[in-house]
């Protein structure tokens, strides 16, 4: 097989697969949150301090849209390899520095301020970079080709989303559909 690689970038905003990301990983947490907070308040948000707890979720919720879209640019850059061991995504190098800033900042206010959960997700973040997964591991493969996207999901908690360009979708989906029948 003959490797692929390419980079892509992808608005984070706009993008379904992102977002539907970001629901799971932020919105559902924060929704239970705010149910919550609503429910021991007796439903007297501005009678009770339950106003000031919101409006730190809404500030926090706008201060990361600002942040996204003034370190990002509101755009995920990633890159991918697919070759005979398996398929790579990596962060290409411009965000993959961002992110180390960004990360290490999180880990040492995480660890001066005894905050060991912030920290080690400074460190999970981190590790994250590159996502490699083996042909062998793959599990189930999804495409969906009006989005040029293909998710392949590996391990219990090993999902990746291979966003492709309109001109290397069908080339990445035969390669990958190629290596699948070959297992």
């Amino acid at each position: 097989m003959e490797k692929i690689q390419w980079e892509i970038y992808i608005k984070i905003f706009k993008n379904k697969f992102i977002l539907k990301g970001l629901f799971f990983a932020i919105g559902i947490p924060f929704g239970v949150l705010v149910i919550v907070i609503i429910f021991l308040s007796g439903g007297d948000i501005m009678d009770t301090d339950a106003k000031y707890a919101l409006f730190l979720i809404f500030l926090l919720f706008i201060m990361t849209y600002i942040i996204i879209m003034f370190v990002y640019a509101g755009k995920y850059a990633p890159g991918f390899i697919i070759d005979d061991k398996g398929i790579t995504n990596y962060t290409q190098d411009n965000q993959g520095k961002k992110n180390k800033i960004i990360n290490t900042i999180l880990i040492i206010f995480g660890l001066y301020g005894g905050n060991f959960s912030a920290a080690g997700s400074g460190v999970i973040a981190q590790s994250r970079q590159v996502i490699k997964i083996k042909w062998k591991e793959i599990r189930k493969v999804k495409y969906y080709p009006r989005e040029y996207t293909i998710i392949v999901r590996g391990s219990f908690n090993n999902k990746l989303a291979i966003f492709c360009t309109k001109e290397n979708y069908a080339e990445v989906e035969n390669a990958i559909k190629e290596k699948i029948k070959k297992r």
